[in-house]
């Protein structure tokens, strides 16, 4: 057993990370300002995006693409119950109803079938989440949206880097929203972006730095002017340079970041392909995954002790875990609110119930990964039935 404890997925930050917030704080910008602009052009090169704009967070970008979309009371938006509050939550910021449905249960990214079923006429957006990191299934999701008359708006808060049939995700021209919060395949500490259609970006960056007309971030500059006018009643949602700053040095090592993941999966598949107590992730062959969560499934039937006791066994073995997630239909909000019961979204439901996230970042050594190979198996060898 492991000496010390295997944090679950800190934030992978180094040297080069900390000059640049060093130099950040030698200038007289340490909020929104040049090297958010310059984070700003290195995303939109990198993702293949129409336009982006930096925001502080991933749930900023959905609320703002919302917004931006005119969704508003008595609009519907449709989204995954296997997902973050903050997916749903924002459709309440805006006075719309979240309608929770279910997902596929290979993936546990929405599924057309749930959503083709749950479209009415107040139906407005369909909001996808890329789970995981796996692309949730496009073509079938975008055909729904075209046959109704619905925008499509991307939660790919895991998805940096996730490729949809060949094509990255946020390179398309509906909205999409990235997260680059501490656990994510990328950081800023806080922070995300949102791509998309140059018209509704720019519509989304004034409704993000409260409502001023564009480029008020300049008003301090020598090429600006102190004049500025709200044109709309917008929300504090805008990005740091302080944080840009890390920002850029994290997309110059991605590609390093990403190489690594898919080592420490690909040696997470061989530690495990042979055990008949595990439902392992997958990546189908259309999919590129950016690998954010490695969500192992327990099948219970095969073991005499479940999901919460698995994670105490492997805590106890110094494995930090964790579970993504608690189906938002299962939220005591939602739940109450309306009425929604476990069994309405059945496979996100009996999914959570066996589901544990192991430890995949960039920084695990080899020793780190077969560590918690030999805990997951040695738990499975004591506890089969």
């Amino acid at each position: 057993m492991r000496d010390a404890f295997l944090a679950y997925n800190p934030p992978t930050i180094g040297d080069a990370e900390r000059a640049e917030v060093m130099d950040t704080l030698q200038t007289p910008w340490v909020t929104t300002g040049p090297k958010t602009v310059a984070f700003e052009a290195a995303l939109k090169a990198r993702l293949e995006a129409p336009a982006v704009v930096a925001l502080n967070s991933c749930t900023a970008g959905l609320h703002v693409g919302l917004v931006a979309l005119g969704v508003g009371p008595g609009d519907e938006v449709i989204v995954p119950a296997m997902t973050f509050c903050a997916t749903a939550n924002v459709v309440e910021h805006v006075g719309a109803k979240p309608v929770l449905v279910d997902v596929c249960p290979d993936t546990l990214t929405l599924s057309p079938e749930a959503v083709a079923a749950a479209v009415t006429p107040r139906t407005k957006v369909i909001l996808p989440v890329h789970y995981a990191g796996h692309p949730a299934q496009m073509d079938e999701l975008d055909a729904l949206a075209e046959r109704h008359g619905l925008a499509v708006l991307e939660d790919a808060a895991h998805a940096i880097t996730a490729r949809y049939k060949g094509r990255l995700i946020g390179s398309r021209s509906n909205l999409a929203a990235f997260s680059f919060y501490a656990t994510k395949n990328l950081t800023t500490v806080e922070g995300g972006c949102l791509t998309g259609d140059p018209a509704l970006v720019e519509k989304a960056r004034i409704i993000g730095h409260h409502g001023m007309n564009r480029d008020a971030w300049k008003r301090f500059d020598r090429s600006g002017t102190w004049y500025y006018e709200v044109v709309l009643p917008g929300f504090k949602y805008n990005l740091t340079d302080m944080q840009a700053a890390i920002g850029l040095v994290q997309l110059k090592r991605l590609a390093a970041f990403q190489a690594r993941r898919r080592e420490v999966v690909a040696r997470y598949e061989s530690g495990f392909k042979d055990l008949a107590a595990l439902e392992l992730p997958v990546e189908l062959e259309w999919a590129h995954s950016s690998w954010h969560l490695y969500v192992i499934r327990l099948r219970t039937e095969a073991l005499r002790i479940d999901r919460n006791a698995f994670i105490d066994g492997l805590k106890d073995r110094n494995i930090g875990t964790s579970v993504h997630y608690l189906p938002v239909h299962m939220h005591p909000f939602y739940r109450d609110k309306y009425g929604y019961r476990p069994e309405d979204n059945p496979v996100a439901a009996a999914a959570y119930e066996r589901m544990i996230s192991l430890p995949l970042h960039a920084g695990l050594s080899d020793g780190d990964v077969d560590d918690v190979i030999a805990a997951v198996r040695d738990l499975v060898a004591l506890h089969s039935v």
